[in-house]
């Protein structure tokens, strides 16, 4: 498959990888961290999976590495602005994975009523919601 042939999903599966990296850039939507905070926070993470998975992410754009020590070279990290623009993504996967493990669904909720919130489709232009995607949406 050519690079023009590749789909949206292709291409975010390219840049994301894998399980880790989407691990790695849910930690730092809380804020800069460190080596070993991210190390405590997502257990089960190999050092050298964790290094690699940091390097890429820093090449893609998606994370930001600013040194804090020079001797020795110690790094904190952040999310980029385009590694943000995943948290909605991110969530609506955590969501989805807890509604499958029956688990209770965390994420926004309305803070009138309580109840969650859903995602829906919005066209900015018209500012309406689109209630039947399937008859509605047209995809390019």
């Amino acid at each position: 498959m050519t690079v023009s042939e590749a789909t949206g999903l292709d291409l975010a599966m390219a840049r994301v990888g894998d399980r880790w990296a989407l691990l790695i850039v849910d930690a730092l939507l809380d804020g800069p961290r460190r080596w070993k905070d991210l190390e405590a926070t997502v257990p089960g993470l190999a050092p050298n999976v964790l290094s690699a998975r940091l390097r890429r992410l820093e090449r893609d754009g998606l994370i930001v590495a600013e040194p804090y020590s020079h001797k020795p070279v110690r790094y904190q990290y952040n999310v980029s602005a385009v590694g943000r623009e995943l948290a909605g993504a991110l969530r609506l996967l955590e969501s989805w994975g807890a509604r499958a493990a029956g688990e209770d669904v965390l994420g926004p909720r309305h803070f009138t009523c309580g109840g969650h919130l859903e995602a829906r489709w919005y066209c900015p232009t018209c500012q309406q919601v689109v209630d039947q995607p399937d008859e509605e949406v047209t995809w390019l």
